[in-house]
């Protein structure tokens, strides 16, 4: 008997250990890839690059601008950082570092129409629109 109850005081300990790597270990891997991602595109300046790809892109633009009259207390989430979070569970860094890579070379139009139907289809509507109304906040302020 005193073996069992170690046995599942053992268990529930470790169950608990996982729990707290997953829920803070997102957490730390979403807070450096915001970083990282955003100290590139301001140094390298991709990021007055990408504005100005996105004004000249009528469809882009049109795509990022639904997400501004998007009411924020009913979105999924509302900072970059939970953002991010929501793309590590829904896509394994492999897939977000293939997507980085890609975005880094530049990307041909089907190619950015591939990597957005990729991102809709494990995305829900709620989670796009979310995105969107960072990005055009992001882009626009």
């Amino acid at each position: 008997m005193k073996a069992f109850k170690f046995l599942i005081g053992t268990v529930a300990v470790l169950a608990l250990i996982a729990f707290g790597v997953y829920h803070f270990g997102t957490k730390f891997i979403a807070d450096e890839v915001m970083g990282q991602v955003a100290a590139e595109l301001e140094t390298s300046g991709q990021l007055d690059n990408l504005k100005k790809e996105i004004q000249n892109n009528p469809e882009l633009r049109t795509f990022i601008e639904e997400g501004k009259n998007a009411d924020s207390s009913k979105l999924p989430f509302k900072t970059k950082e939970e953002a991010t979070r929501v793309l590590l569970k829904k896509f394994d860094l492999a897939e977000i570092n293939d997507i980085q890579v890609k975005v880094r070379q530049g990307m041909s139009a089907s190619e950015q129409q591939e990597l957005l139907t990729k991102i809709q289809s494990k995305l829900t509507e709620e989670e796009m629109l979310a995105l969107k109304a960072l990005a055009y906040k992001e882009l626009f302020k």
